[in-house]
């Protein structure tokens, strides 16, 4: 099982270790490790040194590949992940992460690969909550194994194009969402992904489920965009100096992803290739909207 990585070698790696890796569009995305901000590194730290006491090991090498990642070198990330397979190939959480970290990198099919290992080792088993290395200010940990391998799963064959498939990964991480932040994020991809498949009115029907007044905790960018789908929200609400980086990228790819559904491409093309200006490229909406800039 753990021979995989064996099997295919990303792109990347034929790259200079001063790159990350190459776009969709052709442009070279250089390394550039940053300062992890101190809380996070203090309880990153912590928790990878207790599981190691707790000989948890697999959970402490999750946690310094989570580390590497976060100070923005996905290389070096996807390198300790697949060390730590080859101690443990029948640990669904290490193809999980690492398959995660293959799609900040634009290696789809590896990518795909890793999170179907994770669901085939995950079968029929409980399911996991992921401890958070950035926790939301509630400090409530909302994702898990099986929704993010469902999740990353769905976004990698969205990414691709492979609307069927994104398509049966979101239903299986629906059924395995247990809250509401979760159910937002994956209802919001998969309306998505049926108005690509040309299923407008079941997508439609998607919208039923979601509503204005809804409690998020973290994915509240993914509701308004779903409001503005429904016609709740006015889209000009939306995009305001408040938002961070990764909420313009989500919101960038969601707006420009209404005008496009609604016969306007060209206001589209323009909010995508924004959002790709911007450069926040490990963004999902920043590699969404790169993935539609690239199919023009």
């Amino acid at each position: 099982m753990g021979c995989q990585a064996l099997e295919k070698s990303p792109a990347f790696e034929s790259l200079p270790l001063s790159d990350q890796t190459v776009t969709m569009l052709g442009d070279t995305i250089k390394t550039d490790i940053q300062q992890i901000p101190e809380r996070y590194l203090i309880r990153i730290d912590s928790l990878s040194s207790l599981a190691l006491e707790e000989n948890e090991v697999v959970d402490h090498l999750i946690w310094e590949a989570r580390k590497t990642a976060y100070s923005g070198d996905y290389r070096q990330a996807v390198q300790q992940f697949t060390d730590a397979i080859q101690q443990f190939p029948n640990s669904a959480r290490l193809y999980r992460h690492r398959g995660h970290r293959y799609l900040t990198l634009r290696a789809f099919d590896l990518a795909i690969d890793d999170f179907q290992m994770a669901a085939q080792l995950f079968r029929g088993k409980d399911d996991i909550t992921e401890q958070d290395g950035m926790p939301n200010a509630q400090n409530i940990p909302l994702s898990s194994l099986q929704t993010n391998t469902w999740y990353h799963l769905g976004l990698a064959h969205y990414l691709k194009g492979e609307y069927d498939q994104a398509n049966l990964a979101y239903a299986n991480g629906l059924q395995v969402a247990k809250n509401t932040d979760m159910r937002v994020a994956f209802i919001y991809w998969k309306y998505m992904t049926l108005r690509k498949l040309g299923r407008d009115m079941e997508a439609g029907n998607l919208l039923s489920q979601v509503s204005p007044n809804m409690q998020l905790i973290e994915n509240t960018s993914y509701h308004e965009l779903l409001m503005v789908f429904k016609g709740v929200f006015s889209p000009d609400e939306l995009l305001g100096d408040e938002n961070t980086a990764l909420d313009n990228a989500t919101l960038g790819y969601g707006l420009g992803f209404w005008h496009d559904i609604n016969g306007r491409p060209g206001r589209a093309q323009q909010i995508w290739q924004n959002v790709y200006d911007g450069g926040n490229w490990a963004a999902f909406g920043y590699i969404a909207s790169e993935a539609e800039l690239a199919q023009n």
